[in-house]
């Protein structure tokens, strides 16, 4: 029995998305309540059950599915696709579906809009809403007119992904004010900003109460909230003023370690382990794990009746969980489909890298070049956060736009920085350094001369990015090959949702970084992330080493080094991979047999 190519809750999005263009087109009431009513059903079913049906041929005799709905699904379940719902979707202008993504426009609203005004795009929508037209219609008026053009104005921010740090700013006081609730006895983030994805599309928090609406109350009615776009008993959607959007989501206390996993996903992680307990005789979602053959799980409205399934497995912990299906506990940022269900199987889950890990930080910059802030500015604010070592690395000459330093600003900088630790103002020790530029040709800014008489030296590139895949990797790996290298900077790049990242092999960086003893940084800047935590497995396989570099242009960016920690604990790294984990005397002796 398999979990088939479509999951209940992907079934379950088909059929509802089905009632929609059904009611767009004018069909019959019954056949789209069906639809709908099909759509519940599913989801009030465990995965399990769900295959067990599709495989006996028993769909119909679940009350509310009849033959043709039956078919529908096991159509859906076992192929992924269905002929009718892409037909249907076909025979309908495709903006309509994407007019409905404004708040308050339905099914019915865009039915009328296309039927009388030929409205079938968002574009036109606003168009005919500039020209007063959609007022004039039955049911819309003047105020609907402003909300919808409102909402189409506020598209674009709702619709755009945001950095991880921006996302999780924004949520801080969120999950905050909840916890703080007193009918709130358990709450957690969600999604992609608890698994530290380095983009998130939309908050997530999910709450266990057993007295949901003041909580409900409370989440609309924050100060940070410009648009409530959905709001029910047990889950409520609001657009923040930041463009972000945040979804609520309420359980009872037994429910929220099921309902927790399921909400952090991946949806690939979350596949594979319920996958895994149908293995086991068991069936495992957001409501609970349970025995395979029992149903579970009542309908929202039978839940609001009092209605009780059958018992779940007790599970107080997430780790609780995991044990129940023979796992050891799966941080979040690992839960992604990529073998760490048979690493915690089989005991090879890495004892990942902490914030309480790290000694120092490297790659920064200060007034000299393109930062905020002073030497000594930025010697007390690493002071403050209790770091052993600050590593200074201002930009090179050919970063003009940078004011990057010449050879004698450099080495007046170095000279700054040796009194600096011999007068013994603060406790934390300075690195001298440079961020130097890597030319078009593979060549350094400065001489080995120059580059002789620092602590230590990043490479980066800051120039003729539209190279050739192969001459960028050459130009970095001759780079790489100068002896006074100590670490490469953001090796592709990018900078996240503005500039992709230049065409590079990144596979033979790596090796030649190995070769030469240089390490990579992880550039922790949340518009970097780079290197991109997907490669960092396998790189650290081979042994390369990082450091993470907050990059930090002022004083509170010095901070950035506790994300960047969150994306190596995404790349599976270990305290041992991670140069900035050394004691500054370690630390000195490394950079002294770099030498």
């Amino acid at each position: 029995m398999g979990v088939g190519l479509m999951t209940k809750t992907d079934i379950a999005a088909v059929l509802t998305e089905i009632g929609v263009l059904m009611e767009l087109k004018g069909e019959n009431p019954f056949k789209i309540r069906a639809y709908q009513s099909g759509s519940r059903l599913l989801e009030a079913m465990s995965e399990g059950e769900l295959a067990q049906r599709v495989e006996a041929g028993t769909l119909e005799e679940v009350k509310g599915i009849g033959e043709a709905l039956a078919q529908k699904i096991s159509e859906l379940h076992r192929t992924g696709r269905l002929e009718f719902h892409e037909k249907l979707k076909a025979s309908l202008p495709p903006g309509l579906l994407e007019i409905m993504a404004i708040p308050g426009v339905g099914p019915k609203k865009v039915k009328a809009l296309y039927d009388k005004l030929g409205i079938d795009s968002i574009a036109a929508l606003q168009a005919a809403c500039v020209a007063g037209k959609v007022a004039t219609l039955e049911g819309f008026g003047e105020k609907t007119q402003e909300k919808i053009l409102q909402g189409i104005a506020n598209r674009e921010a709702y619709g755009r992904r945001h950095l991880w740090i921006e996302a999780q700013e924004a949520g801080a006081p969120i999950l905050a004010g909840l916890r703080a609730l007193p009918q709130v006895q358990q709450v957690e983030s969600c999604g992609s900003l608890r698994r530290r994805m380095e983009t998130v599309g939309d908050l997530d928090f999910l709450v266990a109460t057993t007295e949901p609406g003041p909580v409900v109350a409370w989440f609309v009615g924050q100060a940070e909230v410009k648009e409530i776009t959905a709001q029910g008993d047990l889950k409520a959607s609001v657009r923040l003023k930041s463009g972000l959007q945040a979804d609520l989501r309420l359980v009872p206390p037994e429910q929220f370690v099921f309902t927790l996993h399921h909400l952090t996903g991946s949806k690939d992680h979350n596949v594979l382990m319920r996958q895994r307990a149908l293995e086991r005789g068991l069936s495992l979602s957001e409501w609970g794990l349970f025995p395979a053959e029992e149903k579970h799980g009542a309908t929202v409205e039978a839940r609001k009746e009092g209605a009780a399934g059958p018992k779940s497995l007790p599970a107080k912990t997430e780790a609780d969980l995991f044990a129940a299906l023979g796992l050891a506990f799966i941080p979040p940022e690992l839960r992604e489909g990529l073998g760490e269900i048979e690493a915690a199987e089989q005991g090879g889950l890495p004892e990942l890298v902490t914030v309480a890990d790290i000694r120092g930080v490297f790659h920064n910059h200060t007034t000299a070049s393109d930062g905020h802030n002073t030497l000594e500015e930025m010697t007390a604010a690493a002071e403050a956060l209790g770091l052993e070592y600050l590593g200074i690395a201002d930009h090179s000459k050919s970063s003009f736009q940078a004011r990057g330093l010449d050879e004698a600003r450099l080495l007046e900088q170095v000279a700054a920085i040796r009194k600096l630790n011999e007068s013994k103002q603060f406790k934390t020790w300075v690195f001298a350094g440079t961020e130097c530029d890597i030319l078009p040709d593979g060549r350094l800014d400065f001489s080995p001369e120059v580059l002789a008489q620092l602590d230590y030296v990043v490479v980066s590139v800051h120039s003729s990015f539209k190279q050739e895949r192969d001459v960028m990797t050459a130009r970095i790996i001759k780079a790489l090959e100068s002896p006074h290298v100590t670490m490469l900077g953001h090796l592709t790049g990018r900078l996240l949702l503005e500039r992709e990242p230049y065409a590079v092999d990144i596979d033979r960086v790596i090796d030649a970084a190995i070769a030469n003893g240089v390490a990579i940084e992880l550039n922790a800047s949340p518009m970097r992330l780079d290197l991109d935590w997907r490669h960092w497995r396998k790189a650290a396989a081979k042994g390369l080493l990082t450091s993470i570099n907050p990059d930090a242009h002022r004083t509170a960016q010095l901070e950035y080094f506790r994300v960047g920690v969150g994306t190596a604990r995404k790349g599976w790294l270990t305290k041992k991979s991670v140069l900035t984990t050394k004691p500054l005397e370690e630390m000195k002796a490394w950079l002294a047999a770099r030498r």
